[in-house]
């Protein structure tokens, strides 16, 4: 079985007071970008152990220990999975923003269930994957939410950008999760609920939506601040770094045309 699992970006990200359990509270929109993904393949080995093979962009750490593995073990808590095979193609960048690990994580839970007919509902794939991630539920369903707690709690939105296109810029630039909530601005409440209606009004958004991370994410990184501007000028109606960075997206009404900027790499495709 073949499982392609995409990216996401944050559209709006404020980060709010800090939990008794260490977390955050946050509210931002997720919005499913599917053109953009991994590509995951499982086939049972015949076997009683797993073999994992991984191409595309190099997985820094232990292999053995991320999410894909994680939700395997988790799924053989209470069912009987053969040896497999698995092969993830890594495409979506780590610790840019985008939920890529979240992604194929949760995409093995959906996966194994649908292969191996399990019958879990969706609720107890949500479950389980809320035990990769904070975000890793949202990639159940895959589509628009609004994520509040620590990124838990969501609600579907009606929220439809399909008329529209996005491009990705990716850089070298890397900015942990600790720097980035070490120096974030923190709001004492959201309005982010009341930005995002059915129909995305883009003027409110370059106004009144914005990432708490990206005041000191554009002022340590200037580089940042040039895409940007960049994006904008290329006629993005709407622009900003997702997540905790580095990554930032641009909203278009028109597909853009080619783009170029030293140190800096694009994807586009249709949101």
């Amino acid at each position: 079985m073949i499982g392609f699992p995409n990216a996401k970006i944050n559209l709006g990200l404020d980060i709010l007071d800090k939990r008794p359990d260490g977390f955050h509270n946050i509210s931002s929109v997720f919005y499913p970008v599917r053109e953009f993904f991994d590509v995951l393949e499982i086939i049972p080995n015949g076997s009683g152990s797993d073999k994992f093979f991984f191409s595309g962009l190099q997985i820094p750490g232990d292999q053995k220990n991320n999410l894909i593995t994680q939700a395997l073990d988790f799924i053989r808590e209470d069912h009987s999975i053969p040896g497999l095979n698995v092969y993830l193609h890594k495409v979506i960048p780590m610790g840019a923003g985008l939920g890529g690990g979240s992604s194929d994580g949760s995409f093995m839970l959906k996966m194994l269930n649908d292969m191996f007919s399990l019958k879990l509902s969706s609720n107890n794939i949500k479950k389980m994957a809320l035990r990769l991630g904070s975000d890793c539920p949202f990639f159940i369903p895959n589509k628009a939410v609004l994520a509040e707690g620590r990124g838990e709690r969501m609600k579907e939105l009606e929220l439809d950008l399909s008329g529209c296109h996005i491009v990705l810029a990716f850089s070298s630039i890397h900015i942990s999760t600790a720097e980035a909530y070490q120096n974030v601005v923190r709001q004492k409440e959201s309005r982010i609920s009341e930005l995002l209606g059915k129909s995305p009004d883009f003027d409110l958004w370059r106004r009144k939506l914005k990432n708490g991370f990206e005041p000191y994410a554009l002022s340590k990184y200037p580089k940042l601040v040039q895409v940007k501007d960049y994006l904008c000028a290329q006629g993005a109606v709407y622009a900003s770094m997702t997540g905790s960075g580095s990554a930032v997206y641009g909203i278009f009404q028109e597909e853009p045309k080619e783009l170029k900027l030293d140190s800096f790499s694009f994807w586009k495709g249709r949101a």
